[in-house]
């Protein structure tokens, strides 16, 4: 069967490339042709139409100011699907971008499956009708997600969250330190995201945090379609170092962590390591989301709770100062520090147990056989 999956963003990448692992184990046959990022080249063995660094604008002055790479991408996307003639689409969040290729597909007459729902919940809720309409079938990720589609009257299937499939299966490095040089000082670990837009708002606000916790090291979790120089730029003279491909085992070795908003606040609670949140982004940017987005936190840790677990400092808020006195009270501050891991306890419970890439790549590979 012929599988054509696109991803825009490096989280969805990561999601891509387990369930292409899946559905190679579901489908000896399986064929795939992708839009994303390196690990979903390495786990289809072909190489991506597009890759994530070239799509990935968030925010919606951001979008504006790229329509053009945005619409060249679409057609090319939309020329190579035809060329294909897959027997599904398979498309991983992102929805700016997949529902416009929704709808095209849906046209052809190919089956679309959409694995990690839109975050339609938070806004603009009329989108649903839409997915009802374009959607064959829709994976969802968060437990809250069945019940909202199902006020809409749209069945979902709930397969669990990737990432507790991504840190299950991840080899932790022993060596962590050894190999990468690093002191036997604490660690502090910086996630500034994986977007040109979200680093360059808040990793100055992160860098700062150097002279304030001299008894501790600062290592940043470098994004994939980044490298070391671009950092650089931000680091100046601050013995600061960039870790790659090494998220994960950095965040099992850190002491706390700052991260930016999105998926890595997710990882970092399944992880255990107390957090602070942050977001900075263009004013208008944010203007416009705090009008139109309905949900009280930012953060997947506290939606999923549904209570404020991590405390989450947005723009203005989002200073060094506001970081750093976050930050001593998870690291000082005992009974915060226990409150906040005993939040996490809360998460995972509601999280599950691993397999939501083997779950929907059967569910995918027997709809598609069954229809």
């Amino acid at each position: 069967m012929k599988y054509y999956i696109i991803a825009g963003e490096t989280s969805g990448d990561l999601h891509g490339a387990n369930l292409i692992k899946a559905l190679k184990k579901e489908d000896s046959e399986a064929e795939f042709h992708i839009v994303g990022g390196d690990q979903m080249q390495a786990a289809a063995g072909e190489k991506v139409l597009i890759h994530t660094s070239e799509m990935a604008f968030m925010g919606f002055v951001e979008v504006l100011m790229n329509l053009k790479s945005i619409s060249k991408n679409l057609k090319k996307v939309k020329a190579d699907i035809l060329k294909v003639n897959p027997d599904t689409v398979i498309l991983i969040d992102f929805p700016g971008f997949n529902l416009k290729v929704a709808e095209y597909v849906k046209k052809l007459g190919i089956k679309v499956c959409y694995y990690i729902s839109p975050k339609i919940w938070a806004w603009n809720q009329k989108r649903v009708y839409k997915i009802k309409r374009l959607v064959d079938h829709m994976f969802c990720i968060l437990p809250f997600e069945v019940k909202f589609y199902k006020s809409f009257h749209y069945h979902v299937d709930y397969v669990g969250n990737p990432l507790l499939d991504a840190i299950d299966a991840y080899q932790f490095q022993p060596d962590f330190r050894e190999r990468n040089e690093l002191t036997d000082l604490p660690i502090i670990a910086l996630l500034p995201g994986s977007r040109k837009m979200e680093i360059d708002n808040i990793l100055p606000e992160m860098v700062g945090l150097y002279n304030l916790f001299p008894a501790h090291q600062l290592i940043i979790a470098g994004a994939p379609n980044f490298d070391v120089s671009y950092y650089q730029r931000y680091i100046g003279d601050y013995p600061i170092q960039v870790v790659f491909d090494q998220t994960y085992d950095l965040l099992k070795n850190a002491e706390a962590a700052v991260v930016t908003s999105g998926t890595a606040t997710l990882e970092t609670a399944l992880l255990r390591v107390p957090q602070v949140v942050v977001y900075k982004a263009n004013p208008i940017t944010i203007m416009l989301a705090r009008k139109f987005i309905k949900v009280r936190f930012i953060s997947l840790v506290n939606l999923i709770n549904d209570y404020l677990s991590v405390i989450e400092l947005i723009q203005n808020d989002c200073t060094t100062k506001s970081i750093a006195d976050e930050l001593g009270l998870l690291i000082s501050n005992r009974e915060h520090r226990e409150s906040v891991l005993e939040n996490y306890d809360d998460l995972i419970e509601k999280m599950g147990t691993p397999g939501a890439s083997e779950k929907t790549a059967h569910l995918i590979y027997e709809y598609m056989t069954r229809e």
